[in-house]
This record gives structure tokens, C-alpha cells and sequence, in this order.
């Protein structure tokens, strides 16, 4: 634990923020810009993933960031060393899956390369459309009652979160940008609050960060940070939160946020 280093904080979002999902990479430039920022700030990735799950291995190797807020900040890793865990408590997560069966979305949890999720098949399409393909290992969901819940997944069109957020005053859904899933959080966690728990184990001032975000799971950080910056393609509900709203995932937008805002040395320097 450092607290006199002088550096910020930038954290981003993965997916449709660092992850264009139009080919399945980080874009040059935005990786170009994250060699830059660590001079001057602590590198974070603020995800609705598990980053230490199957499906995030090679990301973590290219973005090799000081700390993650994985699972909406249910789950806070600083190198390899868990600082802070939210766990659902096990009558909600029994109370969810009961709501679920019968409806028309899945409501479940991927650990590891197995999913445990009511009505299954509302996955395998979401995986269709996202991906062309489906290779999911389902298990019985049930399962969950006993295993560690941080936060859950919705798979299936925005109508069904209403329904749910409607039975469940404790937790809330924003949708993932693609319109086709959301998170399941408990209204008490968030990014937000998991880059204000960084900034004390840093030792950094709350002005000294930025967030980058493109989904309704990045509204509090977005709000919270010294800056905010929506992506271009973020949804229209972030935008008005934001600071400072940049190009689209695939158009640059993080190079380009982090030239406007002055984020490189050699900027700040100049400028």
C-alpha cells in the first residue's frame, strides 16, 4: 500500500469500452494510450466480468492493470491480492432463481467454464446473437445455494428487468449496451464504490480519477470520478452523466478522450 506516489486513478469498463465487440480486440491506439496513462496514474479495469474467469484470461494479460473492481465491485483484486468481497446473501439468491423459472430470460452465474442459470436456453440464444455459436456447460442452478453469489446475469430483452427490479426493491439490473442482458447487483455495490475503496488503499484523492464507461453499470462511476467520460457508443441515458462524452469504441474513443482531457505527460507538459 503506497501513499505517496502523486498518482491518479484511470479505470475503464471492458466490454464496448476497452473491448470492441466488432472484432474481439482491444484497439491498438487504446492500448497504445494505456502505455502512456501508467506514468501518471494506476491502470483499472471496472467490469460487470469476473476478470479472473475463463472467458477474461487473455484480456488481463493485455491490459496488465494495477487492480480490478470485477463483478460491479462485489470483488476488488490489487495484483494478485483479494482486498475486498460482497457475497449475496443465500435466501435472495434462492428467492431469484424461484422468480425466474418459467419466465422468459435466464437469471444464473458463470463460474469457471460452467454455468449455472434458470431457463438455460434464454443463454444459448443471447450467445447466438452475440457470438454464432454456443459451447455453455450447464449445470443445475440450484448448485448456487451453495457457492460463493456476488452478483448474477440476466439473459433476455428489457421488459423482464422491470419485472424483476419490481419484486426485488434490493437489487437492480442495468442493461449491458447491447439491449440483450444486465447485471443483477445489490443496490448497496457498485463500480463506483469500488473505485472509492482504491482511492483509500492508494492513499489518491477522488478529483485525481477518471472512469471511462458505455453501459448503465458505469452511471455511479461515471458520476463519482473527478472525471466521467461516456464512449461514443455508450448508452443515451449515460451520456448526460458524463463529463465528457468521446468517440466509439472503434473510432478511437479512449486515445482521443485521453488527448482532449490531457492525460499523457508529454501533454500536460505542454500544455
Amino acid at each position: 500500500m503506497n501513499h505517496d506516489t502523486g498518482k491518479g486513478i484511470v479505470s475503464f469498463d471492458m466490454d464496448m469500452t476497452l473491448l470492441n465487440h466488432a472484432d474481439w480486440r482491444i484497439p491498438d491506439s487504446a492500448r497504445e494510450a494505456l502505455k502512456r496513462l501508467r506514468e501518471r496514474y494506476y491502470v483499472v479495469i471496472a467490469t460487470g466480468r469476473d476478470m479472473d474467469a475463463k472467458y477474461s484470461a487473455g484480456l488481463m494479460e493485455l491490459v496488465e492493470p494495477d487492480a480490478v473492481i470485477h463483478l460491479n465491485g462485489t470483488k476488488i483484486t490489487v495484483g494478485g491480492d483479494l482486498i475486498y468481497e460482497h457475497r449475496m446473501k443465500k435466501e435472495l439468491v434462492e428467492r431469484l432463481l424461484r422468480f425466474t423459472e418459467g419466465k422468459e430470460f435466464a437469471m444464473g452465474v458463470s463460474v469457471g467454464a460452467e454455468d449455472y442459470y434458470m431457463n438455460p436456453e434464454y443463454v444459448t440464444r443471447h450467445d447466438w446473437i452475440r457470438w454464432k455459436q454456443s459451447d455453455r456447460c450447464f449445470r443445475d442452478p440450484w448448485m448456487l445455494l451453495d457457492m460463493p453469489v456476488r452478483t448474477m446475469a440476466y439473459m433476455g430483452k428489457e421488459p423482464g428487468t422491470k419485472l424483476v427490479e419490481a419484486a426485488f426493491p434490493e437489487v437492480r439490473l442495468p442493461m449491458f449496451s447491447s439491449r440483450e442482458g444486465a447485471d443483477v447487483i445489490e443496490r448497496k455495490v457498485s463500480k463506483a464504490e469500488g473505485l472509492r475503496k482504491l482511492c483509500d488503499y492508494w492513499g489518491v484523492p477522488l478529483e485525481n480519477t477518471v472512469a471511462f464507461g458505455d453501459s448503465m453499470n458505469d452511471y455511479e462511476i461515471i458520476r463519482m470520478a473527478g472525471i466521467g467520460v461516456a464512449m461514443g457508443n455508450a448508452r443515451d441515458e449515460l451520456k448526460p452523466a458524463a463529463d465528457y462524452v468521446t468517440a466509439p469504441v472503434g473510432e478511437d474513443g479512449i486515445w482521443k478522450a485521453c488527448v482532449h482531457l490531457g492525460l499523457f505527460e508529454r501533454e500536460l507538459e505542454n500544455g
